[in-house]
């Protein structure tokens, strides 16, 4: 069982992250899994963060208890979740937009500039696209294959092409990042 926990602020699509990973791993990877939410009365930049419990059996508890990965997206939700990560867990966060202390215990932390990529794709609002990559390539819990088949119908059709491009992005550099380490 893996307990994950995304965390941003209002805008950047957490709970559209939590979403998205719940979906490949219960349709696609055919795994169970529970999601929920929470956000700030203010919420578009306000704090807000998606909790997603995957597992290979039934999900008795659908609430993270100890992440096993915390994705932090912010400054704010990285001081607010980080001591509920587990001293065993894998932090990912965007570099640009957060400064980690010290880790604990024997904690990963893994890093990509997840804005930057994708203002360079020409959207910053797909950056939670990137993450979602990047997420699928350091932590093996979501397959690649469930992700991809995720996107279509997670996102606007519109902009499929782009989203599938940022999801690309951020899995590739994840790839990279895990064989350095």
């Amino acid at each position: 069982m893996a307990e994950i926990r995304f965390a941003g602020y209002g805008g950047q699509g957490i709970i559209k992250s939590g979403i998205i990973a719940g979906k490949a791993a219960s349709i696609y990877d055919n795994k169970f899994s529970t999601m929920s939410q929470s956000f700030g009365p203010e919420a578009r930049g306000g704090a807000c963060s998606s909790q997603l419990v995957v597992s290979e059996s039934k999900v008795l508890y659908p609430y993270v208890t100890k992440s096993d990965v915390l994705v932090a997206m912010s400054q704010e939700g990285y001081n607010k979740f980080e001591s509920e990560l587990s001293e065993e867990g894998i932090l990912l966060i965007d570099e640009d937009l957060v400064k980690h202390k010290p880790p604990r215990g024997k904690i990963k932390i893994y890093s990509i500039p997840t804005t930057r990529f994708a203002e360079q794709l020409g959207r910053k609002i797909v950056s939670n696209v990137v993450m979602l990559g990047f997420f699928t390539a350091v932590t093996n819990i979501v397959s690649y294959e469930a992700m991809k088949k995720a996107l279509p119908g997670s996102v606007p059709e519109k902009a499929l092409d782009l989203n599938m491009k940022a999801f690309e992005k951020g899995y590739e550099y994840g790839k990279q990042k895990v064989k350095i380490k």
